[in-house]
Formats: C-alpha cells, sequence, structure tokens
C-alpha cells in the first residue's frame, strides 16, 4: 500500500549522530468522507468565493499574497520562501530532543495529525530497526520537532508494530488549562452504597473484547443514508425515540443500570459491538447491592465562584 501512497514528507531523523533517511506517509483516511457544497437557497445554484480587491477587483491565486497587519492598514508582506531562509538543514529533520515515558504526555495535546515513518531507502534500515528496537524494549517514545507543510511542529514517535508513527502535538501555549474550568465543579461527599454501587456498575459493563474496527463513523452512515432517501425523492421520516426511565433517585439509577450492565453480561451481550446496546431487562441480581438511600437529585445551581464541599443528599 505505501508503494503506491503519495509520500508526504522526506528527510531525516536525526538522534545525537544518527542520521536516518526516512519518508512519512499519512496515517489520517479521508476517502470516506462526505463533502457537501454551499448552494443558493432559492435555486440551488452552487455558491462560489471570489476574492476581490476593492481597487482592482476579482484576483488570481498568483496575484495573492500574505501579510501582517502591523499597523492600523499598514502591512508587511510575509513570503514563505523568505521564512525559509530563517531555517538551517537541522530544521528540515525530525530532530528527536530526547525520550520519554509512554504515558508522560496527557492526550489533550495530541493534535490528531498521524504519520507512518519509514525508512527511505536500504541505508536507513538498519538504524531505524536499531532505534525501533530500543524504544520498545525501554518502553519509551521519542519527542522531536520537525518542519512540515511550512511550519514546525512538535511531535512524538512512538513504536507501533515494526515501524514508528509520528503524531503531532498541540502546544502548550495552545491549549486551554483545566484550571480555567475546575472551579466548575463541587466537591462531593459521597455515601458509601453510591460508591459501592458505582464500582459495581462500572466492573460490570466492562469490555472484556474490545476492537476499535467495530466502530464506524455514524454519522456519514446516516448522511449517506439520507442523500440516498432525497435523491430518490422519498420523505425523510423522524426516527422513533426510545423513551428513557424518569428515575430522579440517583440510587434507583445506579441500580437499574447495575442490573441491566448485568443482564447484558449474562445474555453474552457486549458492550464493545460500535452500536449502542439494546436495553435489557433486570433480570439479573445485583451483586451486593446495599440497601437504597432516598437522596433526590438537586438541580444545578449555575455558575459558581469556587469549589464548594457538598455532602451526600
Amino acid at each position: 500500500m505505501a508503494a503506491t501512497s503519495r509520500t508526504s514528507w522526506k528527510g531525516f531523523l536525526k538522534l545525537s549522530l544518527i542520521s536516518v533517511p526516512v519518508k512519512a506517509f499519512t496515517a489520517n483516511e479521508t476517502s470516506g468522507e462526505v463533502h457537501l457544497n454551499q448552494l443558493h437557497k432559492g435555486c440551488n445554484s452552487r455558491v462560489k468565493y471570489q476574492k476581490v480587491c476593492p481597487e482592482h477587483g476579482e484576483l488570481k491565486s498568483d496575484a495573492i499574497v500574505s501579510g501582517y497587519e502591523h499597523g492600523k492598514d499598514q502591512y508587511v508582506v510575509v513570503d514563505p520562501d523568505e521564512l525559509d531562509k530563517l531555517r538551517t538543514k537541522t530544521d528540515r529533520a525530525v530532530s528527536i530532543d530526547g525520550f520519554i515515558p509512554a504515558d508522560a504526555i496527557d492526550g489533550i495535546y495530541f493534535a490528531g495529525k498521524n504519520h507512518y515513518l519509514l525508512p527511505d531507502g536500504v541505508a536507513g534500515d538498519r538504524p531505524y530497526a536499531l532505534l525501533h528496537k530500543g524504544m520498545v524494549e525501554n518502553q519509551v517514545i521519542a519527542i522531536a520537532q520537525v518542519v512540515m507543510s511550512g511550519r514546525e511542529q512538535l511531535v512524538v514517535l512512538r513504536p507501533l508494530g515494526r515501524m514508528l508513527v509520528m503524531t503531532g502535538l498541540h502546544y502548550p501555549q495552545r491549549v486551554r488549562k483545566a484550571s480555567e474550568f475546575e472551579e466548575e465543579i463541587d466537591e462531593i461527599a459521597f455515601k458509601p452504597e453510591e460508591v459501592a454501587l458505582t464500582n459495581t456498575l462500572i466492573a460490570a459493563s466492562k469490555v472484556s473484547d474490545f476492537e476499535l474496527d467495530n466502530y464506524s463513523d455514524q454519522y456519514v452512515t446516516k448522511l449517506k443514508k439520507l442523500i440516498d432517501l432525497k435523491v430518490a425523492g422519498q420523505e425523510v421520516v423522524q426516527a422513533p425515540d426510545h423513551e428513557e426511565p424518569k428515575i430522579l433517585n440517583l440510587m434507583d439509577a445506579l441500580k437499574k443500570s447495575v442490573a441491566e450492565a448485568q443482564a447484558r453480561m449474562v445474555t453474552g451481550q457486549g458492550t464493545g459491538s460500535g452500536a449502542p446496546p439494546a436495553a435489557a431487562a433486570p433480570t439479573a441480581p445485583v451483586a451486593d447491592a446495599p440497601a437504597a438511600a432516598e437522596g433526590k437529585l438537586a438541580p444545578s445551581s449555575g455558575r459558581k465562584k469556587g469549589p464548594r464541599k457538598v455532602e451526600g443528599q
């Protein structure tokens, strides 16, 4: 597959004095996406986007440059080629800064852009494989920097199978800190029976045979179905909602959830099938369920100025 795929980037993987020629292939697949066009609501004509200069009218792409406004209506033109002159040859490589534990970076910093990194030519095979082996045996990932798509990017390299995967990271300055929002969360004092039931629910809902391949993009599936219906001239009918039981008592909700989760285990219905499991009748007994408490769920009081301790209801 890689032989027929287009290379996204070519360069070197550098660690100290070791330089490995590598090539990158994007790991993100977009062929299954459904793209919608913007149309005029009145006649369904395709909307065109025209780039217009107020003094010279519509412009062609080769007549447009990028600029930064450093003062009111004052711009300095920024040419990508000029920016590239500020980079050294080292900047054009995947430069490994060092190795860190595999769980050292919180997932909130992952940018979602992944590339398979492969050795480029026979000369890179041995050092590439040796680096991969060392990372596996030491259970580490590499933090590195690389220039791709014209800009510096922070990345991590991690072993996957026999190859290395390069994953883009958000710089910390581009991620809002969790502390900005934590004051919105109350500190709760839980009853022992609430904790016990929650732990029972989690244990009964664990997925022992999890397969990520079981999940699919339901948005794309529903969008394709909608398009097929409209092309065929059929009416789009509202899908029926399954009425949920109105349970206001937290303990009742926990007990019913535990019973349904245990019933799914008895009937062999897993929770990792990629689709929401059908609600099962609470036929299985709740194991070691404590006596129900009669506390009611209190409505949210809106924005809070700081954490406050809330006793069990």
